[in-house]
């Protein structure tokens, strides 16, 4: 399936757009918990446009066309991210995403997540028997869990995402965890890294109630849950994959 672009384009169509509509649904979640102190207009201008973005993804056809509106709508996404954090904004600046290396706190909070919840997800996919390395967004290369990175598109923001802003605005998270390196490359330091561990384990354990299944769930359960209901996909028990779809 992986080897057939039209196939793959199905597949990764529902990562990105479950990934768009989580995306969408942290906006929505700061503007309506913090009218008073952000832009209104301005989020609900990037709402609408992504919520154009998820018209064409529905329509597109190609994986090329689909990797050009996925990476618009985390341009939009993006570009929102440091209204969001309304605490300690002096350390917390966000100018962008930068990786390999981060070069300031937040972008070293969110690859750091970004860790721990690619492995979740890759140990969830090879629980139901699926390759990790295997992808469908995510092309194969050497040494990179491609399957793993396709399935955290769709909850990146709505789990990771919105557990860094919980970091950095309930204050849990402070700059003295972090290490600045001659080269400008910004990490969390062993202090730090502990913390946020211990913090994601809690959130882990956290009960929702699963969008499409409709059970309660623990949060550290939905890698898993999504994996299996991908493998079941791919052995035709299901007709479509749901992505998780979080409100």
């Amino acid at each position: 399936m992986a080897d057939d672009d039209e196939r793959s384009c199905a597949v990764a169509k529902n990562f990105i757009f479950g990934k768009i509509c989580n995306a969408r649904y942290t906006l929505n979640r700061t503007k309506r918990d913090h009218s008073e102190r952000i832009d209104q207009k301005l989020f609900q201008k990037a709402e609408e446009k992504m919520i154009g973005i998820l018209k064409e993804v529905l329509a597109c056809n190609s994986l090329k066309a689909l990797r050009g509106l996925e990476g618009a709508a985390a341009q939009v996404y993006f570009s929102m991210f440091d209204d969001m954090i309304l605490q300690q904004k002096d350390d917390f600046c966000f100018n962008g995403r930068t990786r390999r290396p981060p070069m300031d706190n937040v972008n070293a909070l969110l690859s750091f997540v970004y860790v721990l919840i690619g492995s979740d997800c890759a140990s969830a996919l090879e629980m139901v028997g699926l390759d990790s390395y295997v992808g469908f967004m995510h092309r194969d290369r050497a040494g990179r869990k491609s399957l793993s990175l396709d399935l955290m598109e769709e909850i990146r923001s709505c789990v990771a995402d919105r557990f860094v802003l919980t970091l950095i605005n309930n204050r849990i998270i402070s700059n003295s965890m972090f290490t600045k390196q001659d080269s400008g490359a910004v990490f969390l330091d062993e202090d730090g890294r502990k913390r946020v561990q211990q913090e994601w384990q809690k959130r882990k354990g956290t009960v929702i109630t699963h969008p499409y299944l409709k059970e309660k769930i623990e949060w550290g359960l939905v890698p898993f849950v999504q994996s299996l209901l991908l493998a079941r996909y791919i052995r035709g028990d299901l007709d479509g994959y749901p992505p998780f779809l979080w409100k």
